[in-house]
């Protein structure tokens, strides 16, 4: 960070204060603005390495300072993070769509502070589409995974709730967990499945906001927590890891669209057997036509969208059409292939 300049732009002093003499402790030369308008002119006339703004101030508010930066061509590729409070939180998507690269949410520490500069100033030394020479992207996901941190959750322990700060990327070394969104009612939907090797937790720091779901394991589970910051770096610094991750966005988009349809135009029993199959596509042996699954009542209600009781009931009918076998909280499936044929 030695030789950069950046610019802060925050109307609470103290807050101004203290980033600029983290900053300059780093090597930064730095600029202060009280307000957007001067931070505008400031930045027209020194063209900062990076600049971190405020959104709430008086003259010119922090969208304005990016809209005009972004306007001139002297400016328009400075790196730019927002300062928010948690109260502002709901507004962010709107900053990022206008072209923010990044936000720290106030109080954040030194270290907070400088894992999102240096993401930024490493997105902006390498060009787009930068290419990995000699390395695979199983390598580079390798190298990813290595930066975390490994975590052991029990069984049923929540992971992150609604409205939670995505601060990590997630691996799932070994586990089962379950995203899932809860009802006014209380009642559970069940959004995603993920199993050993999956990564989750990606969509909310792609869009630069806040979960919009929760997570919870299904069983005791051990997880590699990557910090945001080099997910971002990774992203910005290695287009096949970029790829991947568009495609599992994607792939996340379609499995949304396919379960409204099938809640929308299947009956319960054959919205049921869907899910069962899922679970065995998704947790047990893809060479096999069978399968013992371990997940409660409760859960298989909360990925069909129904009642607990309901759930128990087309249990009991698929036993006694041998398609399943009950032992305690296991499941046996006695053929995935015949529940996928179940008909409406």
């Amino acid at each position: 960070m030695e030789g950069k300049k950046a610019l802060v732009i925050e109307d609470n002093e103290d807050i101004r204060e203290s980033t600029a003499e983290v900053l300059m402790l780093a090597g930064f030369e730095t600029l202060t603005a009280a307000n957007g308008k001067v931070g505008v002119e400031l930045a027209i006339k020194n063209i900062p390495d990076i600049i971190l703004c405020d959104i709430m101030m008086p003259e010119l508010d922090g969208y304005g300072v990016l809209y005009l930066l972004q306007k001139n061509p002297q400016t328009a590729h400075i790196p730019f993070i927002f300062m928010t409070a948690k109260a502002e939180r709901a507004d962010m998507r709107k900053g990022m769509e206008m072209g923010a690269d990044d936000y720290l949410t106030k109080p954040f520490d030194d270290m907070e502070l400088f894992n999102a500069i240096e993401s930024r100033l490493k997105k902006q030394a390498k060009p787009q589409g930068y290419k990995s020479q000699g390395k695979s992207l199983t390598n580079l996901l390798e190298e990813l995974i290595k930066k975390g941190k490994q975590r052991h959750f029990a069984s049923k322990q929540i992971i992150y709730v609604e409205q939670d700060e995505p601060d990590f990327l997630y691996y799932i070394k070994k586990g089962q967990i379950k995203l899932y969104k809860r009802a006014a009612d209380g009642r559970e939907l069940s959004a995603n499945l993920y199993h050993d090797h999956d990564f989750f937790g990606y969509v909310c720091i792609s869009q630069g906001g806040t979960y919009n779901e929760n997570a919870a394991t299904l069983t005791d589970t051990d997880l590699i927590l990557i910090a945001k910051a080099d997910f971002l770096d990774a992203l910005a610094t290695h287009s096949e890891i970029a790829q991947c991750f568009i495609q599992k966005l994607s792939s996340s988009v379609q499995d949304k669209d396919d379960q409204m349809l099938k809640l929308a135009y299947f009956s319960v029993r054959k919205r049921v057997a869907e899910a069962m199959v899922r679970i065995c596509e998704k947790f047990g042996d893809p060479q096999s036509d069978e399968a013992v699954i371990r997940v409660s009542r409760d859960d298989i209600a909360a990925l069909v969208g129904t009642a607990s009781e309901t759930v128990s009931r087309m249990l009991a009918d698929f036993k006694a059409e041998n398609l399943i076998e009950k032992n305690g909280n296991a499941i046996k499936v006695l053929s995935i292939e015949k529940l996928r044929k179940i008909k409406q």
